[in-house]
């Protein structure tokens, strides 16, 4: 059966497996499922599938399967590169029913949960325990525990915790002709063979679909203190950034927001920034080299202390400082970062170029990756922020008046990013964004064991077709 046709008898059988309100048809019943939140990917869907349990899913992929149906699965679809919509016409898989969870295990500081569980609700799951999923992000309403496995999420908390591949200690889930793989006894040794849960982190639902995951948890760090700091140039942040990670313990996270996205995040706010100034030095040229970092440290007890000596340690390098420590101070610092993405996407359209730098190379890139924007269209406008603790760049770039910039400002920016060592993708995945470029940062050799895995595991290719693999 070829993508975007539909057959009475393919819908009977799905309907007999997840009942008729989950097997949509209608355009404006799908159309949700077909676009990304940055609205720069969408594509059309004959059917979107929701299954409610691991049995369902296995059913449906083998249904699928049979009738040779290509399958987007797709959690909370807060994804930014084009890995999560049905570009091609291919069906999707909704997993968000998916969203049991199961008693937190405190013996083993662990929980087993649902794929379409979404991060917030995973939050207040475990709250009670005195536990904490170890990676947070600002899309929590809305991306799922799949997807952001599926993705290899990293977000606030990377610096402390790891990634969402370091989180998962057993994982379920549904092969491409319905086959369940699974293995969640969450054992913290056991030498028994491959990892399938590390092979399924940042696959991208090329591999398998998960749906059950169990997590590694930790104890919850109840005191919070937390900084702003204001910096001339990107090198002293990133100075300071190093210094920071060095002599504060507690450090939980270290966040970047650099001139020209502080100026949009600050008009968005309708408030300037507590500390720092804005575009009142000429000789920071037309981007500004200013750069304000967002560090917080978390623990049992107080750490503010600890913190603010570590900050008048930084005294030559700091231009100001503001440090909040009840919820609701911390918050109106933390806007300024949260907010950055919300403000973008009310610009405009923006490519988003999520990156990762070798410490010794990004202050070098922040200062130069304006130039290279621009020289791949001048009228191009570079917004920069991220999470400095780990490297990680968010670049964003919007065209005059909140259009798309050119297509060639991709590849430029991916190509700087390989030239001075880095990754051309450090959240999100390669989706369909980043499929030509994939070759910077991966060796044929790489790739061609990358699709020997694939074909292995999804001979058909059903599965997400058309992302990560060239």
């Amino acid at each position: 059966m070829s993508t975007g046709v539909v057959d009475a008898g393919l819908i009977d059988e799905l309907t007999g497996i997840v009942g008729t309100a989950h097997v949509l048809e209608d355009p404006e019943m799908t159309a949700g499922y077909s676009i990304d939140w940055t609205r720069r990917f969408a594509g059309t869907t004959p059917l979107v599938i929701r299954p409610s349990d691991t049995a369902e899913t296995a059913a449906v992929m083998s249904v699928l399967a049979t009738a040779g149906v290509p399958v987007v699965p797709q959690g909370g679809n807060t994804g930014l590169v084009g890995g999560s919509v049905p570009l091609a016409g291919e069906a999707v898989l909704s997993m968000r029913r998916l969203n049991e969870c199961e008693p937190v295990d405190e013996l083993a500081s662990q929980v087993t949960l649902g794929a379409g569980v979404t991060l917030a609700g995973a939050q207040a799951h475990v709250a009670s325990s005195g536990l904490s999923v170890g990676v947070d992000l600002a899309a929590r309403d809305s991306a799922t525990i799949g997807g952001m496995v599926a993705t290899n999420a990293g977000g606030i908390n990377v610096l402390r915790y790891g990634a969402m591949r370091a989180q998962v200690v057993g994982i379920e889930a549904v092969l491409a002709d319905g086959t369940v793989v699974s293995h969640l006894a969450g054992l913290e040794k056991d030498n028994t063979g491959y990892d399938f849960g590390s092979l399924l982190a940042g696959s991208e639902g090329t591999l398998g679909v998960i749906t059950r995951v169990r997590l590694r948890l930790h104890p919850t760090q109840p005191e919070r203190a937390t900084a702003l700091l204001a910096f001339e140039t990107a090198a002293d942040a990133v100075s300071a950034a190093a210094a920071l990670r060095r002599s504060v313990a507690s450090l939980h996270a270290l966040e970047a927001v650099f001139e020209r996205a502080m100026t949009l995040v600050s008009r968005h706010l309708g408030v300037a920034p507590p500390v720092g100034s804005l575009g009142g030095d000429s000789h920071r040229g037309p981007d500004g080299g200013g750069a304000w970092l967002i560090a917080e440290a978390a623990a049992r007890t107080d750490p503010s202390d600890e913190l603010g000596a570590a900050v008048e340690e930084l005294a030559d390098l700091v231009v100001d400082a503001a440090v909040a420590l009840d919820p609701t101070s911390r918050q109106r610092l933390w806007a300024f970062r949260e907010n950055v993405t919300e403000a973008i996407s009310a610009a405009g359209i923006p490519h988003k170029l999520d990156v990762t730098l070798p410490a010794a190379r990004l202050a070098e890139f922040v200062d130069g990756v304006p130039d290279v924007i621009r020289t791949a269209d001048p009228d191009a406008q570079p917004l920069l922020f991220g999470h400095l603790g780990d490297g990680n760049v968010h670049v964003n770039v919007l065209g005059p008046d909140g259009v798309e910039p050119s297509e060639e400002v991709d590849d430029a920016v991916l190509r700087y990013v390989a030239e001075l060592g880095g990754s051309i993708s450090a959240e999100h995945g390669i989706g369909t964004a980043k499929l030509s470029q994939l070759h910077l940062n991966r060796s044929e050799a790489e790739l061609a064991a990358f699709g020997a895995i694939k074909r292995a595991l999804d001979p058909a290719g059903l599965l997400n077709p058309n992302v990560l693999l060239p």
